[in-house]
């Protein structure tokens, strides 16, 4: 589903209709961008992002908005021979560019170790980890 979100967030931008995602008419990203900049809720009419959540999960998008936005920008970098269009590298982050802090994220990738001191994966390769180290 984010990656079906993705291509109709970036299809403006392909079609040099729009120089930034969050520029783009008729798309949800441009929707929530507003949100972000005007420090409202995100808009009722879209499924909100819910974050990764195992326990009681609420009915949403198990993803963060900011990891989404940060994936589009990324997507949008990418310079394909086929393609027209594509987020001119001298735009700063969508993160800047709508004001979310990466701070969080930057800590847990020069930090990984204290948080996860056993192990971190997929849930498949995390139980198999379990059962072989006899971890909880």
């Amino acid at each position: 589903m984010l990656a079906c979100m993705a291509y109709v967030d970036l299809n403006p931008l392909r079609a040099k209709m729009e120089k930034t995602p969050e520029a783009s008419q008729y798309t949800s990203i441009k929707k929530r961008a507003q949100a972000v900049k005007n420090q409202e809720p995100q808009p009722k009419d879209l499924m909100p992002f819910v974050g990764n959540s195992r326990q009681d999960m609420p009915k949403g998008i198990a993803d963060q908005l900011k990891d989404y936005c940060e994936r589009v920008d990324t997507t949008g970098r990418c310079i394909r021979d086929n393609k027209i269009g594509y987020l001119d590298s001298s735009h700063s982050s969508i993160l800047e560019r709508l004001g979310l802090d990466s701070q969080p994220w930057l800590t847990l990738k020069t930090e990984f170790e204290k948080h996860f001191c056993y192990a971190a994966g997929a849930e498949l390769m995390m139980n198999e980890f379990k059962r072989h180290t006899k971890h909880q």
